[in-house]
C-alpha cells in the first residue's frame, strides 16, 4: 500500500507544480525577467522557441500518465479490499448534489469547487496577460487609437485564456486513460468534464474571433482577416478550425445527440482538422502547452485503432420481445472488467464509420470466457442491426473496442441500493445485480439489499428484467440475497394476454477463421505496456525533434523566428508525434499479440439452453410454472403497477437504514428529480452515486 500511496503523493505534487506553472506564466516577471534566463538554459539550436514550454508544460503531465499506469498496474496485481463506507464520510458531503443545473446537469459540491478553479485560473491568465499589454503596448496599426489597441489586446488575451481550455479538453476522452483514475474518474463518468470545457474552448473562441473582426472592421484592416503569414501566426488557419469547432457546437447539443446520433458522431470527427489548423494558428511554442492532451488522445486512439481491425467472436444473439437485443462475445481470459463496464461496438454491414456505446451486462466470474451487451432497438442503427439479427444469417461481422471498465464499485458497500431506472436505462443494473448475485454466492465482499424501480412505456418491455439473469441461469441463485423489484407501466392499464406474448429467439453464429475472442489491446499487462509506449515514443519525438531542429530548422532559420515557415515548423512536430506514436505502439501491439495468440482459439459452437418464452410474461400475471428457480425467484421478487408511476420522493423518504446508494438512469429529467431529492439536508441518509449511462 505504501508504493501506491507514494506513486499518488508524487502525481499530486507534480500536478500542483504543473498548475503553478499555468499561473506564473502568464504574469509580467515571468515573460521578462525568467523566460531570457530559460531560453539560455534550453539551447535553441537544439530544441528551438518550445523548449521551455516542453519541459515545463508537457513534460509533467507526461510524467503524471507514466506514473499513473504504474500505479493502476501495481493496484491489480494486489487484492485491496473495497473501502467502507465509513473511511469515506469525511468526502461524503462533497460528492453530494450540490446544484441541479439545465446546463450542467448534476453537480456535485467537488465539481463545483473545481469549476470555480477552472474559471479563476482562466480569468487569472486573461487579467495577467491583459495587465501586461497594457503596460507594454503593442501597436499593431499605426494611427491606432489607444481604446482600440486595448480591445485588441482584450481579443487576444481571451485567445489565451482558450488555450487553458485547451489544455484540459482532450483528457477526459481519452479512454485507454492512466490519470483520471488517479482520482477516481473513468471515461464514462468525465464525459460531461468534455463537455464543460468544451463549451469554455467555444465560448472564448468565439470572443475571440469575434474580437478581431471587430477590431480589424473598425481599423479598416478586413484584409488580415485572408493573412497567411509564412513568419507568424495564421489568421486563415485560426478561422479554418474556428468554422470546423462550430459545426462540431452546434451539433453536440443534447437535443441533436438524441434525435440524429449520425450527424452529431460524423460532425464530431472533425475534431482532427479543427485541433490540426488550431496549432498552425498557435505555433509551435504555444503548441507545446496543450501537446500532452493531443499526445495521449492520439495514442489512445491509434491503440483503440489497432484493436479495431479484428473481427470480434460473436457467439450469439438472444432477442426477446418488444425489440431488446442481447449479443454474447467471446472473450479472451485476460480481459477484465467491472460492473457498468461498457463497449464500444462497429458492425461495418451498417455502418463502417459508426461506432455505439453500450454497457457491459455480463459478470466475468459468472461467465469467464463470454462477454454480454444488451440494448432496445430504438434508434436506427441499432433497428437495423435488430432487423439483421432477426434475419437467416449465420454470422455477422463485428468489431469493438473496449471494454471500459470503472475504477471502483464502492457504491457496491453501502449498506443497501436503491436503483431507479427508466425504459432502456435498466441495462447498467444488470451486471450490478449479477455482481451481488455473485457474491452472495461466493460470500466474497459486502452484500447490499437491492430495491429495482423500473418505469416502462409497454407491457413488452417487462422482458428487460429477463436479463437479470444469464442465459445459462442454473448456477444464479437469487435466495440469497434481499432484492425488490417494482415495475411501473406507463401506458397500459392491464396484463398483456397469453396469446400476445411473443417467443424468446436464440441464434447462434458460426465460427469463422477471421474471428477473434475480445481481448485488451495490450494484454494482461497492459498498463504496464502503456506506461513503456509512452515514456518510449515521448523520448523518440524529442530525440526527432531535436534532430529536425538541429539539422533542417536552425540552419535555414538561425533562431531568428523570422525565416523558416511558421506553419510548416508545427506541422514537423505532430508528424514527428504521430511517427514516434505509430511506430512504437505498433512494435509493442504486434509484440503482444503474437504471444496472445495461444488465447484467440475458437470455441465450439455449443448450445446453452434457454427458455423458450420469455418469463417477462409471467410478470403480468400468466401460468405460474416456471422451468427454473432463478427465474422463480426473479418473478416472486417483482411486483408490476399498471396505469402509473413510481413516487419517487415518497419511495426515498421511505427508506430505511443510514446509508443509502442511491442510482439513477434514464431520461434526463428524471436523473435531476432523483439528485434534487437526495440534496435535501433533509435526506442526509441518502448517497446519489453518479454513474454516467447518459451521453
Amino acid at each position: 500500500m505504501s508504493s501506491l500511496y507514494l506513486l499518488k503523493l508524487i502525481c499530486l505534487l507534480v500536478f500542483l507544480g504543473w498548475m503553478l506553472i499555468w499561473i506564473v506564466i502568464s504574469m509580467e516577471f515571468y515573460k521578462y525577467k525568467w523566460t531570457p534566463k530559460l531560453s539560455e538554459i534550453f539551447n535553441a539550436t537544439y530544441i528551438g522557441e518550445q523548449g521551455t514550454n516542453l519541459f515545463l508544460l508537457t513534460f509533467p503531465m507526461m510524467l503524471i500518465s507514466v506514473l499513473g499506469c504504474i500505479y493502476i498496474h501495481i493496484k491489480n496485481k494486489k487484492e485491496l479490499p473495497e473501502k467502507s463506507s465509513k473511511s469515506k464520510n469525511h468526502l461524503a458531503s462533497l460528492r453530494r448534489p450540490l446544484l441541479v443545473l439545465g446546463p450542467l446537469g448534476v453537480v456535485t459540491t467537488m465539481e463545483l469547487i473545481f469549476v470555480i478553479m477552472g474559471i479563476a485560473l482562466m480569468s487569472w491568465q486573461f487579467g495577467n496577460y491583459y495587465f501586461v499589454a497594457v503596460k507594454h503596448p503593442y501597436m499593431s496599426h499605426m494611427g491606432d487609437k489607444v481604446w482600440q489597441v486595448r480591445f485588441r489586446a482584450v481579443s487576444l488575451r481571451l485567445g489565451y485564456a482558450s488555450n487553458v481550455a485547451w489544455a484540459f479538453v482532450f483528457f477526459p476522452v481519452t479512454r485507454f486513460n492512466s490519470i483520471l483514475p488517479l482520482v477516481g474518474l473513468t471515461y464514462e463518468s468525465s464525459i460531461k468534464y468534455h463537455i464543460w470545457v468544451g463549451q469554455a474552448v467555444m465560448i472564448l473562441s468565439a470572443l475571440h474571433s469575434a474580437g478581431f473582426f471587430i477590431y480589424w472592421l473598425m481599423t479598416s484592416q478586413m484584409i488580415e482577416a485572408l493573412e497567411w503569414s509564412p513568419t507568424y501566426v495564421s489568421n486563415v488557419a485560426g478561422e479554418i478550425s474556428w468554422v470546423f469547432l462550430l459545426v462540431m457546437w452546434v451539433t453536440s447539443f443534447a437535443y441533436t445527440r438524441r434525435k440524429s446520433f449520425e450527424v452529431f458522431f460524423y460532425t464530431h470527427q472533425l475534431y482532427a482538422l479543427a485541433t490540426f489548423f488550431y496549432v498552425i494558428h498557435l505555433g509551435v511554442a504555444w503548441t507545446c502547452q496543450i501537446l500532452p492532451g493531443i499526445f495521449l488522445f492520439t495514442l489512445d486512439r491509434y491503440l483503440r485503432f489497432l484493436q479495431s481491425r479484428s473481427h470480434a467472436r460473436l457467439i450469439s444473439a438472444r432477442l426477446l420481445p418488444g425489440g431488446i437485443v442481447e449479443m454474447t462475445f467471446q472473450k479472451s481470459p485476460n480481459v477484465h472488467y467491472g460492473v457498468t463496464s461498457s463497449l464500444f461496438v462497429n458492425a461495418p454491414k451498417i455502418s463502417k464509420l459508426q461506432w455505439h456505446p453500450f454497457t457491459v451486462i455480463s459478470h466475468e466470474n459468472m461467465e469467464p470466457d463470454r462477454l454480454s451487451i444488451a440494448f432496445n432497438s430504438g434508434g436506427s442503427w441499432t433497428t437495423k442491426i435488430h432487423k439483421e439479427l432477426s434475419s437467416s444469417l449465420d454470422r455477422l461481422e463485428v468489431s469493438v473496442e473496449g471494454p471500459y471498465g470503472p475504477a471502483s464499485t464502492s457504491f457496491l458497500e453501502h449498506e443497501s441500493l436503491v436503483l431507479i431506472a427508466g425504459g432502456s436505462g435498466i441495462t447498467p443494473y444488470i451486471s450490478i445485480i449479477r455482481e451481488i448475485i455473485h457474491r452472495s454466492n461466493t460470500q466474497k465482499g459486502h452484500v447490499p439489499r437491492v430495491q429495482l424501480i423500473c418505469a416502462f412505456k409497454h407491457a413488452s418491455d417487462l422482458t428487460m428484467l429477463d436479463l437479470l439473469l444469464p442465459v445459462d441461469s442454473t448456477a444464479s441463485d437469487l435466495s440469497k440475497i434481499k432484492l425488490e423489484i417494482q415495475v411501473y407501466i406507463t401506458r397500459e392499464n392491464e396484463p398483456p394476454t397469453a396469446d400476445s406474448q411473443k417467443l424468446v429467439q436464440t441464434k447462434w453464429f458460426k465460427p469463422s477463421p477471421q474471428d477473434v475472442s475480445i481481448a485488451p489491446v495490450l494484454g494482461r499487462n497492459g498498463w504496464l505496456l502503456l506506461s513503456f509506449i509512452i515514456t518510449s515514443s515521448f523520448i523518440l519525438f524529442f530525440i526527432l525533434l531535436v534532430l529536425v531542429t538541429q539539422y533542417h530548422i536552425y540552419p535555414i532559420d538561425h533562431n531568428t523566428n523570422e525565416t523558416y515557415n511558421f506553419a510548416v515548423w508545427v506541422i514537423w512536430d505532430m508528424f514527428i508525434m504521430c511517427v514516434s506514436i505509430i511506430l512504437i505502439s505498433s512494435v509493442v501491439f504486434l509484440w503482444q499479440k503474437s504471444k496472445m495468440a495461444d488465447d484467440q482459439k475458437q470455441v465450439n459452437n455449443v448450445e446453452v439452453p434457454s427458455p423458450l418464452s420469455s418469463p417477462g410474461s409471467w410478470f403480468g400475471g400468466g401460468s405460474t410454472e416456471l422451468e427454473s428457480l432463478p427465474y422463480q425467484s426473479l418473478v416472486q421478487a417483482t411486483q408490476v403497477h399498471y396505469e402509473g408511476r413510481p413516487n419517487i420522493q415518497k419511495i426515498l423518504s421511505g427508506c430505511k437504514g443510514n446509508d443509502i446508494g442511491v442510482i439513477a438512469s434514464g431520461p434526463r429529467g428524471m436523473r435531476h428529480d432523483v439528485a434534487r431529492i437526495c440534496s435535501c439536508f433533509g435526506s442526509k441518509n441518502l448517497h446519489y452515486e453518479y454513474l454516467s449511462f447518459n451521453w
